[in-house]
């Protein structure tokens, strides 16, 4: 049977709906096996290196996840216990400074209201509680949403298990793995489609292993800065940015938001205030104008909005799993984007057969 240009897109749509399917049903089951596919993918650069000194490749990939492992745990067991006691504190100290923060907060807001009459303060107040009580309601329903999340990840032990299992097997075969989509690949194309692919590889590991660089560098600048200039929770808050550093601008939104809070509630003066909005200044420089385009890079080709929007799509979709493969998703889709534009603009659709062509 000959497939015509039509049955072929026809055969490839069905293959991507089926695909698309198959992750929807069995998303209750992916994430240990998308987070192995993520460790694998990260660590198997290494694994290539070892195996071209004559390493067993099963060796090879043993070494590699067992000091990714112990790197992990170190990190857990040194930065575990900071945590802990700072975020602790902090949950011990809230209630005294949401009742400093309202110390000074209401007389502010009276000063305010008393230049109202007394009906438009009335109204002001009712929107306020009304304000209040749908806040309360979307975070009451956000805290339900996460003990069901919870709920349904209380195995940990089997993630801890499957996942690096996933990952060594994966490190082991991956020149199998390559070799069979490789095989799957139709020879007519084969060579637009491995240059594609190409170009997503080098989109999606530079964007991936760059800002990981970025989120370590990130969570180290903030956490010993607002340590020095003497903000409490400083360390705990700098940890944090730096994870949330993965996704563009959260990181740093959380950051700026979190420091400046406690920055006016424990600070009496504006000089040590200007200290910790120093620190976020320098972090903000450094991410802008050093890490994020040394380490990342333009050649990434995907847009930080872009990626932002890839990753509250995957949370939405498909929650955890969603985050692991929202940026493969949005690098895959961001290179055959700029690959039909090009297609496009070389197209008789895109140039107008009536104008003269340049000799």
């Amino acid at each position: 049977m000959i497939f015509t240009p039509g049955l072929q897109a026809r055969f490839w749509l069905i293959a991507l709906a089926l695909l698309i399917a198959a992750l929807w049903i069995l998303k209750p089951i992916l994430l240990p096996f998308m987070a192995g596919m993520a460790i694998a993918y990260f660590l198997n650069p290494v694994v290539d290196k070892l195996t071209s000194r004559n390493i067993p490749r099963w060796l090879g990939a043993m070494m590699v996840l067992a000091g990714f492992t112990l790197v992990i745990v170190l990190i857990v067991l040194l930065i575990g216990p900071m945590l802990e006691s700072q975020i602790g504190a902090l949950i011990n100290a809230l209630p005294d400074y949401v009742e400093k923060a309202r110390d000074h907060l209401i007389p502010w807001i009276e000063n305010r209201l008393a230049n109202f009459t007394p009906e438009d303060a009335q109204k002001i107040r009712d929107a306020a509680g009304n304000a209040a009580g749908n806040a309360a309601g979307i975070a009451g329903k956000a805290l339900q949403n996460i003990i069901t999340d919870s709920l349904a990840l209380i195995d940990i032990m089997a993630l801890a298990i499957i996942t690096p299992v996933v990952a060594f097997y994966l490190m082991r075969d991956w020149p199998s793995v390559v070799e069979a989509i490789d095989s799957f690949i139709p020879r007519r194309h084969y060579v637009v489609v491995k240059e594609q692919l190409a170009e997503i590889d080098t989109s999606l590991s530079g964007f991936v292993r760059g800002q990981a660089l970025v989120c370590l560098a990130l969570g180290l600048v903030y956490s010993l800065g607002l340590t020095i200039v003497g903000l409490q929770y400083g360390a705990a808050i700098g940890v944090v940015a730096g994870v949330l550093s993965f996704i563009p601008y959260v990181g740093t939104g959380f950051c700026w938001i979190a420091s400046i809070i406690l920055a006016l509630v424990q600070f009496d003066n504006m000089g040590r205030i200007g200290m910790v909005i120093g620190v976020l200044l320098l972090g903000h420089v450094l991410e802008a104008y050093v890490l994020t385009p040394r380490l990342v890079g333009k050649r990434v080709g995907l847009h930080p909005v872009w990626i932002l929007f890839a990753l509250i799509a995957g949370v939405r979709l498909m929650g955890f799993v969603g985050v692991l493969i929202a940026v493969p998703t949005a690098a895959v889709i961001g290179v055959l984007t700029r690959f039909a534009v090009g297609r496009y603009k070389k197209s008789s659709l895109y140039k107008d057969p009536l104008a003269p062509h340049k000799q």
